[in-house]
């Protein structure tokens, strides 16, 4: 059998587990990886495979797709990450899977707010209220305690020039 090398990010742990999985791997198969990890998983936990939209069946027989070598894992509580962005006097929110990386929040927020392109690239996210600036390959899932299944941005200039 050919494995794979993927990275569990699960709920209540900061790093990632490097764990090889078999490249046809069941639903089943992923589980038994889990509890070879000590991740618990119960009937609140959700799995997403990389930034899956929606999270993995409950069918246990089920192979996995679009898992590779690299893919990320995530095992959460969340199932949606709700997320604010405030531009200026703006606000809006939107829901996404725990999965989804920053990059993808500021361009969904690039486009809500219809903000030029050139003026974009000079923005960047900044956790609300903090001086915090996750980089752009950081997940959503990282950003909450799993417990409160929300973030909050301020989309600001990256540099302030003065004078």
């Amino acid at each position: 059998m050919n494995t794979i090398t993927v990275f569990l990010q699960a709920h209540g742990r900061g790093e990632l587990i490097e764990v090889l999985l078999g490249s046809t791997a069941s639903a089943r198969e992923l589980l038994e990886v889990l509890a070879a990890a000590a991740i618990e998983v119960d009937k609140d936990t959700h799995i997403f495979i990389g930034e899956a939209d929606e999270p993995l069946s409950k069918e246990l027989a089920e192979i996995l797709r679009d898992v590779k070598d690299g893919t990320r894992i995530h095992v959460t509580r969340c199932r949606h990450v709700a997320t604010t962005v405030n531009y200026l006097e703006h606000s809006e929110e939107h829901r996404f899977p725990p999965g989804r990386r920053v990059r993808a929040v500021k361009e969904w927020a690039v486009r809500k707010f219809k903000i030029d392109p050139k003026d974009a690239a000079e923005h960047v996210l900044q956790l609300c209220n903090s001086t915090s600036r996750p980089s752009s390959d950081t997940t959503l899932q990282e950003l909450t305690d799993n417990y409160t299944c929300s973030v909050c941005f301020d989309l600001v200039p990256e540099k302030r020039v003065e004078g």
